[in-house]
């Protein structure tokens, strides 16, 4: 559980599957694969993500609002025995998350928002915090996220280095714990992977250097907005 959290850099870019591979072989030199992946080097994750009726959040993403929040619950690889709710903030290219792990039946009383007065009683901050939200700026589940990562760390500046394929989304929340979820892809082109690279204090210059292909710009993109485009 991550309850007090500092924050980190985060650049992210669209690039297409030849700009992937390109990447990945450079970086496969020097950095590893994280820990807990599959025997292919990936693993799933799905994401709900909440907003009001306003649609605060993606409207405070699309209109460039430096500081910002969102709330999430995520799981990796169809395990539901490890469910966290997430709260991750931006200050421009600076990121933290928060975290706290929650059973499936709090995650199910999150999702339908019925009997949730466990919540405030919870040890964890972040969980209260939803709660009040939720009553007090209407946040609720919005849509379903998915996707494939693939990860690559490296010690020296903490830096994480992620591909990121397959986004798909579904805005039928209540599926989010489901066997089968019936998703969509939310990329106008569904070979596009994003890239993302997270750090401390500074990256590393054989990573900065290793980065450095031509084509590739420093890009806004967010998957929660990307599937929001279908309601």
């Amino acid at each position: 559980m991550n309850t007090a959290g500092e924050y980190r850099h985060e650049l992210k870019y669209q690039i297409d599957y030849i700009q992937f591979l390109e990447l990945r072989q450079r970086l496969k030199t020097v950095m590893r694969p994280d820990i807990h992946t599959d025997a292919a080097g990936h693993y799933l994750i799905r994401s709900v993500y909440f907003d009001n009726l306003n649609d605060k959040v993606l409207r405070e993403k699309t209109d460039g609002v430096q500081r910002r929040e969102k709330f999430r619950i995520r799981y990796y690889n169809d395990d539901l025995n490890f469910i966290k709710l997430e709260k991750k903030m931006k200050y421009n290219n600076l990121c933290m998350k928060l975290d706290a792990e929650i059973t499936q039946e709090q995650c199910r009383s999150i999702l339908s928002g019925e009997n949730c007065q466990w919540m405030l009683e919870h040890p964890s901050g972040i969980i209260g915090e939803l709660y009040c939200k939720m009553k007090t700026q209407q946040l609720r589940p919005r849509v379903t996220v998915s996707y494939v990562r693939e990860p690559y760390v490296y010690p020296a500046g903490n830096v994480r280095v992620t591909f990121d394929s397959y986004v798909r989304t579904s805005l039928y929340c209540m599926e989010f714990m489901e066997p089968e979820v019936h998703d969509i892809s939310a990329m106008d082109n569904p070979e596009d992977i994003i890239l993302e690279i997270k750090y401390d204090a500074f990256l590393p210059e054989i990573i900065s250097h290793m980065i450095q292909t031509e084509g590739i710009r420093q890009s806004a993109f967010s998957k929660y907005a990307a599937c929001r485009r279908f309601g």
